[in-house]
């Protein structure tokens, strides 16, 4: 019987590749970037590698802060990665874009008895004035984030506060969700948890990371739970 579901936030209910977007572009576009698609893919690769060594444990935030110097040095542009950092982390705070079905897949699990929390690596105050902003907070009963635990998934460090401040919380009655191999269904496994890969993108894992679930959609997160229960 499921009493707990762990979900993480980062386009597994909250779109951030949107918020992302049109952050880094209009960055990229108030720095004189010319040809500003190559420039966006630019960072997006960085941006990965940058999250792979935070995953990996890795100090997050002298690597955030170069991530946009590093791309415009390679469009010959000079320029302050500390203050572009503080500027595109204002823009993310704003971003409340959530993935459309969202809130009703928490409702539907909150009405079920389900307990809700989040486990996302990122800035504390980021995630929290975004969660808020989306109106999704409401459902959720508790927040793990990286920064506030110092340690980020795929980590087993990242969960022990998660059985520590819930104990009854185990394999039999919980799952992880998240759209990450590398950090949330590592993570879960790691832990010792089942986990729900969230994958509407239907991408091929060929990794050796296997998730206990598959959801291309929420429905299928629902018939997953509710067949738990």
């Amino acid at each position: 019987m499921i009493k707990y579901m762990i979900f993480d936030l980062d386009d597994t209910i909250l779109d951030f590749h949107k918020g992302e977007i049109e952050g880094v572009t209009k960055i990229l576009k108030q720095q004189g970037v010319v040809n500003v698609q190559k420039a966006l893919q630019s960072y997006l690769e960085l941006n990965k590698r940058i999250w792979e060594d935070i995953e990996t444990g890795a100090s997050p935030q002298p690597l955030l802060n170069t991530r946009f110097s590093k791309t415009l040095a390679l469009f010959g542009i000079d320029a302050d990665g500390v203050k572009l950092e503080a500027q595109y982390r204002e823009m993310l705070n704003h971003n409340f874009y959530t993935i459309q079905n969202a809130e009703e897949l928490l409702a539907d699990l909150k009405a079920s008895g389900v307990n809700l929390f989040i486990g996302t690596n990122g800035v504390k105050v980021t995630q929290l004035e975004r969660l808020k902003g989306s109106g999704l907070d409401k459902y959720f009963d508790d927040y793990f984030i990286s920064e506030d635990i110092g340690f980020s998934k795929p980590s087993t460090e990242f969960f022990k506060p998660v059985f520590q401040r819930h104990p009854n919380l185990n394999k039999n009655n919980a799952l992880m969700i998240g759209d990450r191999l590398q950090s949330d269904i590592l993570g879960a496994s790691r832990a010792g948890l089942n986990s729900i890969w969230f994958n509407p993108q239907k991408q091929i894992n060929n990794s050796e990371i296997q998730p206990t679930f598959v959801a291309n959609d929420y429905q299928q997160v629902r018939e997953i739970v509710m067949n738990g229960k």
